[in-house]
């Protein structure tokens, strides 16, 4: 499980950060249209690095936004997970529903305690003095149903409102409650494409940050360089 989830979080961030070279069959056309996607920056020379233009040597326009989002929605999922790993390492906890769950940082102990599996016998307390990445061993096969079953409603939702209803925006699902993107002259407003470019970047970093994190949680000492 562990093993699993550093390859994945290393292969959602690889593509941003390769070194440089080029495929001869990618075209001239298909390199403008690769390196005028939205996302290519200065750290990259204004191109798209090479692994990320190989995979993308025969993408069209439609390929080339299935990676964009794809891209967005690991990178806004890498960004949660940073504060929940940050958390979760300090022992800091709201309670289940303000309930006695004796797993915040305000409250750490408790009489009494609130059951996450009966048959398993884990209570959100022994949750919360789990490192992260046991936790997900503790978790019951019933609780990765319910994530699983969210996961798919925000992908199906996702789905319709960037292809069925043909968004022309990576990463704009309809979803903006504070309202980032209602801002004066909209999408092409120089404020917004700043903020787009800056969570581009900030969710690169932070899909490098949990890959380290992980390796160093799976393997003691392997972050920033692996020393025996």
């Amino acid at each position: 499980m562990k093993t699993a989830a550093i390859l994945a979080t290393l292969f959602a961030s690889a593509a941003a950060f390769a070194p440089t070279s080029q495929s001869p069959r990618t075209s001239v056309a298909q390199n403008a249209l690769i390196d005028e996607a939205f996302g290519i920056s200065i750290e990259t020379g204004n191109k798209c690095p090479p692994l990320g233009r190989w995979i993308l040597e025969d993408a069209n326009e439609n390929g080339i936004k299935w990676w964009q989002n794809a891209e967005l929605k690991n990178g806004r999922v890498a960004m949660v997970a940073t504060i929940g790993y940050m958390i979760q390492k300090w022992g800091i906890h709201m309670p289940l529903y303000l309930g006695p769950s004796g797993s915040n940082g305000f409250h750490p102990d408790s009489t009494k305690d609130w059951l996450l599996s009966s048959t398993a016998g884990v209570t959100f307390s022994d949750i919360a003095k789990a490192d992260p990445l046991d936790t997900i061993a503790m978790v019951p096969a019933a609780g990765w149903v319910q994530v699983v079953f969210a996961a798919g409603l925000f992908e199906l939702a996702g789905w319709k409102r960037q292809w069925n209803d043909e968004n022309p925006i990576p990463g704009n699902y309809g979803y903006d409650p504070l309202g980032f993107t209602k801002r004066e002259g909209g999408w092409d407003s120089e404020e917004l494409t700043k903020l787009r470019m800056m969570e581009i970047k900030n969710s690169r970093v932070a899909m490098m940050a949990m890959a380290g994190w992980l390796s160093n949680e799976s393997i003691p000492g392997s972050f920033p360089v692996w020393h025996p």
